[in-house]
């Protein structure tokens, strides 16, 4: 837990003050900054959200250098941004920990308040909000408006649940003493994002910080700064005070030694993390030296498991929404299709028509898209290496199995049967729009194959049988599962795995313990 004591001002050079605070709500008048490359979809982005500074003590930030952020669909420079290095970090921190030692002290009520504010904030600009992951992300624009209103809802959600973090009083054997359990918050927090779901990523883990009376420094991915950037302007809207949000863009390049610094920095508390398996144990080594209290939600390979007894429309219709959201590039989605050998056949044949009639690949800005383009050429090269490994050893493509033609970044989606365990689309996670299926004959043989992996984020099964569904559910190795279902994340449920998936909890009444501590307090002498 953190102490605060009085620093030294800490100015980084290039600053300068955030203009007074304004909401601009969508509007014909309203400024926009145009977007290069989209031959169609919105004119522009409103450059009242569009930042491209970093955000430190509630000052616009610049950097010696910048980084370009690229239209993943088309490939268009959308802009530059301030490459935030080592000082940038440092700074961040020291602002935050000087806006700690205030911050905490704020009533719960109050900071509910301003968590409130934020959140109405995202609810009046969610259309342009939406725009902006669209834009850098490469999501279908319905997608990303369904994201921005799953990310306001944990500011929502944890506003309330600011103001429900108890303490105990505990029965003492002793008549003259009185035990009481105080939760206090941590401190600062090293919050560092991914790509994938640019804005509720942060919100998940910032709502629960403030909350709690943290304060953050945030890290967005070198691919998807501006959507972390615009939640700042918001959050200065609402009047969130300088240096309890932060946020430091920084190029891949700088990456590295930027994580290294917020997780060996003396002044932070707390780091959470969502990313890879590999740079959460970097991350986790680095922040073994101070044993600091480190939440990590990180890589999937999530079985889909699909019984005899399981209904067929219902388990493909579970199938295309648990598999092809956001193009395959979610943590969740299923990795692994296991299909009873005696619903086998019905199940890939209506899979494959489902795919063929419901998904369309095209820019996120077009009404009709559901695949969007992958994150980078280093994504669809791995789709591609999954692929062309399992065809080589005696998959058979049932549809898609290869790049789009609308661009580059754009992969087909793609189903595949008679894989074996031994492909490497069975053994990693494959991160796009890849279903491979593998035919099992028995429960048990599901089950191991399923709980052979290192990692244990989601897991889905389908099944009409009440006794299977209670051992299956009980058996799988992993922190969430859906029976019958498979859309899971909700703001009010815990979310996290077990194994190599990660550590701690995000979103519902769990959430926010992740930034406190418990202090025992002993009176005597009563």
């Amino acid at each position: 837990m953190a102490t605060c004591l009085r620093l030294r001002s800490c100015a980084a050079p290039h600053l300068r003050r955030a203009p007074p605070s304004r909401i601009c709500r969508p509007r014909a008048d309203c400024p926009v900054a145009p977007i290069r490359g989209y031959a169609r979809g919105p004119a522009g982005l409103s450059s009242a959200l569009l930042h491209t500074d970093g955000f430190v003590g509630g000052l616009w930030v610049s950097a010696a250098a910048t980084f370009p952020v690229h239209d993943p669909a088309s490939g268009a420079e959308l802009g530059l941004v301030a490459d935030c290095g080592v000082p940038e970090a440092r700074a961040a921190v020291r602002a935050a920990y000087e806006a700690f030692c205030s911050w905490r002290g704020v009533s719960a009520k109050e900071r509910s308040s301003l968590l409130r504010k934020w959140y109405d904030l995202m609810i009046q600009n969610k259309d342009d909000l939406a725009k902006i992951i669209t834009a850098e992300s490469g999501k279908p624009l319905k997608e990303a408006q369904g994201e921005i209103l799953y990310s306001a809802n944990f500011l929502e959600w944890f506003s309330e649940e600011a103001r429900r973090v108890y303490g105990d009083i505990i029965s003492t054997p002793a008549k003259e003493r009185r035990a009481l359990v105080l939760k206090q918050p941590v401190g600062v927090a090293a919050v560092i994002t991914p790509w994938n779901f640019p804005s509720a990523m942060i919100t998940r883990k910032v709502g629960a910080a403030l909350a709690a009376g943290c304060t953050v420094v945030v890290k967005p991915a070198e691919d998807t700064p501006f959507s972390a950037l615009a939640l700042a302007e918001l959050a200065n809207q609402a009047g969130i005070p300088p240096g309890v949000y932060n946020v430091i863009p920084c190029s891949q390049k700088k990456a590295k030694e930027v994580g290294e610094a917020l997780c060996t920095d003396p002044l932070v508390s707390k780091i959470s993390f969502t990313g890879s398996t590999a740079t959460g144990k970097v991350l986790l080594h680095h922040a073994a030296n101070s044993v600091k209290r480190v939440s990590m939600e990180l890589g999937g390979h999530a079985p889909f498991i699909v019984f005899d007894s399981a209904n067929v429309d219902q388990a493909v219709a579970g199938a295309m929404a648990s598999k092809f959201r956001n193009s395959g590039q979610t943590c969740v989605c299923s990795n692994r299709f296991l299909v009873q050998s005696g619903i086998h056949d019905s199940f890939v044949k209506k899979f494959a028509e489902a795919i063929k009639t419901n998904l369309h690949v095209g820019n996120g800005f077009d009404e009709r898209t559901t695949q969007g383009p992958l994150i980078n050429a280093k994504a669809v090269e791995k789709v591609e290496k999954h692929v062309s490994d399992a065809i080589s050893k005696g998959a058979t493509v049932v549809t898609g199995g290869k790049r789009h033609h609308v661009g580059k970044n754009f992969f087909e989606p793609t189903l595949l049967s008679n894989v074996t365990r031994d492909m490497l689309c069975s053994q990693e996670e494959t991160f796009g729009p890849v279903a491979p299926v593998i035919k099992f004959n028995t429960e048990e043989e599901a089950v191991a194959i399923a709980n052979a992996a290192n990692v244990g984020l989601a897991g889905y099964f389908y099944s009409q049988d009440p006794a299977q569904i209670w051992r299956v559910a009980e058996r799988l190795e992993v922190g969430m599962v859906g029976v019958n279902e498979g859309l899971i994340s909700s703001v009010e449920c815990p979310f996290g795995g077990v194994k190599q998936s990660g550590l701690g909890r995000e979103g519902s009444k769990y959430g926010i313990d992740e930034y406190l501590e418990l202090k025992y307090v002993c009176f005597g002498g009563l």
